[in-house]
Parts: structure tokens; sequence; C-alpha cells
């Protein structure tokens, strides 16, 4: 079983976009959306929800008004304002789950409950079966809700004998991108011709070389700034990475997105940007 995992440095490089594409063109996988805070892959696929799953992620502090003798200490003591300095009330939204009003209180009026922080999903596309998540508004805990679709994704190509577990990565270096990468077999990197775009490639490929995980590059709308460009590929040459495709921008992209498909989908055959992605699929097939 191979896990490959597309991600990129910011947001807003097409890196969905793709992994949709791929999602359509590969066989044999399972897909999984690991970018819980911001999910959009179902935008595209589609998918029709056949089990839900509570994801519990963090704790918040519970107010019991009929144990509380108005010490006032949890005010007092609660950094985050989350306390109500009149009936000491939490509010869940400024709750951080540190705890400390719980133990300052003298009579457990304050206790710590697990807070209901999200939800994962398990369904069914046209392309195959799929795992994805959203944490709810606020709520944090994302590279633990990120393992729990991974480890959803995996025991369905497990039981399914799938080969390929195709992974929409979130942006960045964060908690749920390293979550995403531990373990994955390749990572595709989508970056963009621009100076963010390239200061956040670099962050990227340290992160891949700490896990030592196997990178391809894909540099989309490539075009837009054809110097910038060749500096990437410059980079990547010195630092031994291949850059396997480049995208040209192409307003049809943002078309078939508004009528929620794959750019392989909607665009002809002949059309470049779909040409350069089964380069892509070819490729990940043959690492």
């Amino acid at each position: 079983m191979k896990e490959v995992v597309v991600i990129s440095g910011k947001g807003g490089t097409g890196k969905t976009s793709i992994t949709a594409s791929l999602a359509v063109l590969m066989k044999d996988k399972v897909i999984a959306d690991c970018d819980v805070d911001a999910p959009d892959l179902h935008l595209i696929l589609h998918p029709e929800i056949k089990e839900s799953f509570e994801f519990r992620g963090g704790k918040r502090a519970v107010h019991d008004p009929a144990k509380c003798v108005n010490c006032n200490l949890c005010y007092e003591h609660c950094r985050y304002d989350a306390v109500s300095p009149t009936d000491y009330s939490v509010d869940p939204y400024k709750c951080e789950g540190c705890g400390v009003c719980a133990v300052v209180c003298p009579v457990d009026a304050m206790t710590m409950v697990e807070n209901l922080s999200g939800y994962s999903y398990i369904s069914d596309t046209e392309f195959g079966p799929m795992v994805h998540a959203k944490l709810n508004i606020a709520e944090e805990n994302s590279g633990k809700l990120v393992t729990t679709v991974r480890n959803l994704a995996k025991k369905i190509a497990r039981e399914q004998g799938k080969e390929l577990i195709l992974i929409d990565g979130p942006p960045g270096i964060g908690c749920p991108v390293t979550s995403s990468l531990t373990g994955a077999n390749l990572a595709v990197i989508v970056t963009e011709p621009t100076k963010s775009g390239i200061h956040d490639l670099e962050r990227v490929l340290k992160l891949i070389e700490h896990f030592r995980v196997k990178g391809l590059v894909v540099v989309n709308r490539f075009d837009l700034n054809p110097e910038l460009t060749g500096k990437i590929e410059e980079y990547c040459r010195e630092k031994g990475l291949e850059v396997i495709a480049r995208l040209p921008f192409d307003p049809i992209v943002t078309h078939a997105m508004v009528q929620g498909k794959s750019v392989v989908q909607f665009a002809p055959e002949d059309n470049l940007i779909v040409r350069e992605i089964r380069k892509i699929a070819e490729r990940i097939i043959k690492n």
C-alpha cells in the first residue's frame, strides 16, 4: 500500500484542484481529504456520506452552579477571560481547556469535559471510497483529526485491497501537515512562481527532508512569472528534486470548479493542463 500526499507551502496554489483530477485519473485507490480545517475536496468529488464519527479532540471547562460557593477563584485565575465574573459560567469559545479553574476550585464546581470538536466521514464517490472530516469552528487538535482520517483510509484500503491512498494535505508546515506526512511514501509539492511561493517551498522541503519522504515538485501557473519559475527549477536541481510538471494559467480551471468538476473532466483532452496532470499521475504510479 502506497500513501501519496499532495501538499503546498501556502494556500491557494491549486493543490486541491490537482488532487481532484488525480482522484479522477488514478485507479484502485482510497481518497483522503486531510485539510480538516478548511476541507473543500468534497465540492468537486461530491461524496455520499455512508458513516460519520464524532471527533473529541480536547476538553472544556463546565461550571456547576449547584456546587459553586462564589469564591471567585476561577474568574481570578482564568487567563483567557472565559469565566463570567457574575455567574462564573464558561464561554466555550474563549476556554482553552487549560484546566486551571478546575484545579483552583475548592468544591469541584469546575470540571473538564471532553469537547465535541468535529466529525470524520466515510463516503462513496464516483471515483472510489473517500475519507474526510471537518473541524468545528474555533476548535484545535486538527493534527489528531488528520491522523484519524488517515487511519480510517488505511483501514478501508486494507479491507478493499486498494493499492494507493491519495491524500489532499493541508497547506503550510504546521501540525496538520506533519500528521499528513508522517509515514507517507511520496509527497507531491505544488508551488507557484511568486516570492512567497519560493519561500514556502523551501520550508516544505525542509519538512519532507526531516520525515525522509521523497518529494516531487509541480509548478502551477508557471507562465505568470517565467523568471521565478526558472529560479524554482534551479533550486530544485540543487536539492536533487525533480519538477515533474509545469501547469499554465488557464481560466478553465476556475470554470471547472464553478461547475463542481475536476479540470480533467471539464477540459478537452488536448488541454495542456490535462496533459500535464496525466504526467503527474503517471509519475506517481512509477514511484
